[in-house]
């Protein structure tokens, strides 16, 4: 039987967004928006400036920023998980998406967009976050990365 999957994507400057929707497509899964509750602006994401909302954040490993929903992941078996890398890991944001929902007995792939940065230890930092689901490394695509390497990479989950 086929594995029911989602994708579930922050996306700041619309980067993510465009792989996350061209690898739902590919793979027939379904899509939701990680969006906070207070909308970053671009002062916020100013990583030059030490003082703006993303570049706090990323300082305080405790920083949840609040999500605009709360997601429903118990009807999923697979949940691909979208993120820019912020610092060299996953923005604060997906941080509380993991701690949102209950991963029990779910496979977890992250997937970033990054000019050249990789992952990170962002899968074992989501491992850490929600420890009853399998986390798997993932992997970093550019934003032209096709529906079909997409496809091929997600099959096996």
């Amino acid at each position: 039987m086929a594995k029911k999957k989602l994708v579930a994507y922050f996306s700041a400057s619309g980067v993510t967004a465009k792989v996350a929707k061209k690898l739902a497509e590919a793979t027939g899964s379904d899509l939701f928006e990680i969006r906070p509750e207070q909308p970053y602006t671009k002062a916020d994401l100013n990583w030059m400036n030490k003082q703006s909302r993303s570049t706090l954040e990323m300082k305080d490993r405790s920083c949840r920023p609040a999500m605009a929903e709360k997601p429903d992941v118990s009807g999923y078996d697979v949940i691909l998980v979208g993120f820019p890398v912020w610092w060299y890991r996953e923005p604060s944001i997906i941080d509380t998406f993991m701690e949102s929902a209950d991963f029990t007995g779910k496979t977890v792939v992250p997937f970033c967009t990054s000019g050249g940065s990789g992952l990170g230890d962002s899968a074992k930092n989501m491992q850490a976050l929600a420890p009853r689901a399998k986390v798997l490394d993932g992997k970093r695509f550019s934003s032209a990365v096709s529906a079909d390497d997409l496809k091929k990479w997600a099959e096996p989950f």
